[in-house]
């Protein structure tokens, strides 16, 4: 049997920032969003996409000038303002930025 392969999006919250990583749940928390994310990254800083929305459709143009985070399994987000799907081009980019780490 076959695992159920989960959509890759990119998440932002009010407070916590910016986020990729794979839609496990997402639930009404006032006029926001709590969401749940496996495989979850921090998107501190991209470059060679304009918007987010950009970087959801085509990914980034740069990727060694990206800060992404180290992979979390698990990471629950609340404060959810925005849910925007990834296409499998921008998942290929966003997945070829190297791991920030200080």
């Amino acid at each position: 049997m076959m695992k159920e392969q989960l959509e890759k999006v990119i998440i932002r919250s009010d407070r916590a920032g910016v986020f990729y990583g794979e839609l496990v749940s997402k639930s009404p928390l006032g006029d926001k969003y709590a969401v749940k994310l496996n495989n979850c990254r921090r998107i501190w800083y991209w470059a060679g996409a304009a918007s987010l929305s950009q970087l959801a459709t085509d990914g980034v143009t740069r990727p060694g000038e990206c800060l992404f985070t180290v992979v979390v399994s698990t990471m629950e987000i609340m404060g959810v303002i925005e849910i925007l799907p990834c296409t499998p081009k921008s998942i290929k980019s966003i997945e070829s930025v190297p791991v920030w780490k200080a």
